[in-house]
Order: C-alpha cells, then structure tokens, then sequence
C-alpha cells in the first residue's frame, strides 16, 4: 500500500507541473507586450519625423512655358533664411540656345536679351549668379560683332537668396518675386519674342521658401 501510494503522489505532481508550464506558456507576459507596445510607439515616431523631414527638405518647384522656352524654378538648400533658386531654362525645339546672363540688357546691336534671374520683395540676393554652361561667342546675320550665347539646349542659373524682414518669432516672413528674363534664337531660324522680368511670386518665413 505504501508503494502505491507514493507512485499515485507523483503522478500528481508531475500532472500539476506540467499543467502549471502549460499556463505559464499561454499567460500574456506583460514585459513583452509593454516592449512589443514600446518599440511600435518608437518606430512610428521615427517614420513621423523622416516624413516631416523628407517634407521639409524636399525642394519646392513650379514652371512656366512661355516664347519658345519652358522655365523650371526651384529652390535648394533653404536653411537659416538662406539658400538658393535654380532656374533651368529649356529651349521647347531643337537648334534654339539662350543668351549669356553678360549680354547687354539691349542686346548687341538690338539683339538678343541676357538669361537673368532677379529677387524683390521678400528676398534679396547673397552672391553673384553661377551658370552651368560655357559661354560661346558666334556670329549671327545681321550682326557685326560675336554675341555671347550658351549652347544649344538647356542651361541651369543658380542663384544665391536670403529672407529679409523680421515676423513673429524674429521668423523671416512675408512674399517675394523672382524676376524671370531670357530669349531663345535659332541662328538660321531667328529669335523668339523675348521674356522680360516676368514675374513668378514666392512664400517667404524663417523655415521655408515655397511657391503658393
């Protein structure tokens, strides 16, 4: 009797054991799910903020067609109420090239019209333009003297702007102009009608520049 006794107790504990690891396995851990709960509540934060920054870093463009050419304006490396608008001219036909942004405002001879981006209003220029194309010295009919052109095809102005004025906070704010100049020619074909100081308005405070 006492044999059986005993074996009858081990089993018993041997079901309990093994009912209790059964529960145990089953049963929320709230450790893990407070973690679980954490690392989502981080993940989201994380991709909240890359999305606020690749917002705010993403350049703000708009463009026009307009006698022969389409305008592209953006602008670049907006930080601290200073950065850039990036103009890239492109002839809409083959064969067409823009003046050099030293062109005489009348033109050589009455012809042609310089490639030139201006600021008023809410920003002013912080340097001297830059173009990325080389400047070419042709002959047109008509004209004696070599006009200073770019090459055919399009050519990008970078221009170099800072915020004026003061808003709520010490927060530049307020709008702006950029004045947009060209004129496109064909030496065989001629010249368009050329594009002078139109006009294309931005949205100036201290974190952004945009386009309305």
């Amino acid at each position: 009797m006492a044999r059986t006794t005993t074996r009858t107790r081990t089993r018993t504990r041997t079901r309990t054991r093994t009912s209790t690891r059964t529960r145990a396995a089953f049963a929320p851990r709230g450790g893990r799910l407070a973690g679980a709960a954490l690392a989502l509540f981080v993940t989201a934060g994380l991709t909240s903020c890359s999305a606020a920054k690749a917002e705010q870093s993403a350049p703000a463009v708009t463009r026009f067609t307009q006698n022969g050419v389409t305008v592209t304006l953006a602008v670049a490396g907006w930080k601290d109420d200073k950065g850039s608008l990036k103009a890239t001219f492109t002839p809409t036909e083959a064969g067409y090239h823009l003046y050099s942004t030293d062109l005489p405002a009348d033109g050589v001879e009455g012809v042609g019209r310089p490639t030139s981006v201006t600021v008023a209003g809410g920003l002013s220029a912080d340097g001297p333009a830059s173009v990325d194309a080389e400047v070419l010295r042709i002959n047109l009919p008509g004209v004696e003297s070599k006009v200073p052109v770019y090459p055919d095809g399009p050519v990008t102005l970078t221009l170099p702007v800072r915020a004026e004025g003061e808003g709520e906070g010490g927060a530049s704010t307020g709008t702006a102009k950029a004045l947009i100049s060209y004129a496109s020619c064909n030496a065989e074909e001629g010249c368009n009608i050329p594009v002078l100081d139109r006009p294309v308005i931005l949205n100036v405070t201290g974190k952004t520049l945009t386009f309305p």
